[in-house]
């Protein structure tokens, strides 16, 4: 009788240590993406890449469509989604909170593994340069991105307006946040004077609105921001881990696959790291630090001692950067 108790109890030992790895394989796997135009035009773009995934990986793969980023980095945080397509602000943000890490990044159609944030008017807009905006803001209506589009709103918001001692939310007429797709049309329909966006969207919109791509233009370009993360949930099996890199880093090769990430607007991916923020975590510091310095309500001891520790988290991200 003891002997039996003594197997059962063991049996049922293995039963529960065997239970958390069978657990931990996943079945399908959910791949979510910050909206940065229409769901339908992001699923009818990233589609074949995802049918193409699922192949590779041995388990579906289905596409999940945030109404912001926001909605984008909370799946990620509550195991909704488990990869995605990010900007680097946003990516940053799920880095931080979300159990993730960055294992990819796109390389953009002309083969650059960077893009660029613009400012955007109406053809028809007496508006000619970033000095026109910053003299004229009071009177002028701003279309600015995602709170965390790195394009949108953080790199623009650095070098476009902080630069000048600009708050774009409250030193403009009127501001309004959008998505880039959604900013783009506004200025093409002359209910923003002037409004955020990139590169790469801008050739996404030449591909979904031919019709009305020559009806804006550039009035200013920011400095190369690195190209969009591609990120993972660090409890995925690892197994599954091991084949969505593979399919990641060598897609791109045959024709069929080149057709299809050109219309996405990109080219092919590459391996990468969490060491890609680094550059968007500085931005970050940079603003604070300039919201600091204007800060007229702060006492000249604590304003140093703030500065003093941006300065040092500035530091210590350019020796990780090493």
């Amino acid at each position: 009788m003891n002997r039996r108790i003594a197997l059962l109890l063991a049996t049922t030992a293995t039963s529960f240590a065997l239970a958390p790895a069978a657990q931990a394989q996943t079945k399908e796997l959910t791949f979510t993406f910050i909206s940065t135009e229409a769901s339908s035009n992001l699923k009818t773009a990233w589609q074949p890449v995802l049918e193409d995934l699922s192949k590779a990986a041995g388990v579906p793969v289905k596409a999940f469509f945030a109404t912001d980023y926001a909605g984008v980095i909370e799946a990620l945080r509550f195991n909704k989604a488990q990869v995605a397509w990010m900007g680097n602000k946003s990516a940053m943000e799920a880095v931080d909170r979300a159990n993730v890490e960055v294992f990819a990044k796109v390389v953009g159609k002309d083969g650059n593994e960077g893009y660029y944030s613009l400012l955007v008017v109406h053809k028809d807009s007496p508006l000619k340069t970033l000095d026109d905006v910053i003299r004229q803001r009071a009177s002028l209506t701003l279309g600015f991105g995602d709170p965390n589009s790195t394009s949108g709103t953080a790199v623009p918001g650095l070098f476009a307006f902080a630069a000048h001692k600009v708050d774009p939310l409250k030193d403009f007429k009127r501001t309004v946040r959008a998505n880039h797709e959604t900013n783009l049309l506004a200025v093409v329909n002359k209910q923003v004077d002037v409004a955020t966006n990139n590169t790469e969207n801008t050739h996404r919109f030449s591909l979904t609105h031919a019709d009305q791509a020559s009806q804006f233009r550039e009035i200013w370009r920011s400095p190369m921001i690195a190209s969009d993360p591609i990120v993972w949930r660090k409890d995925l099996d690892e197994g599954l881990k091991a084949r969505v890199r593979s399919f990641m880093l060598n897609y791109g090769k045959t024709e069929r696959e080149q057709v299809i990430l050109q219309n996405i607007g990109y080219s092919a991916f590459r391996p990468s790291t969490n060491a890609q923020l680094i550059p968007v975590r500085q931005i970050e510091i940079a603003r604070e630090r300039a919201k600091v310095e204007a800060d007229v309500n702060l006492a000249a001891d604590e304003r140093q001692k703030k500065l003093a520790e941006l300065d040092a988290r500035s530091s210590a991200l350019d020796r990780e950067a090493k």
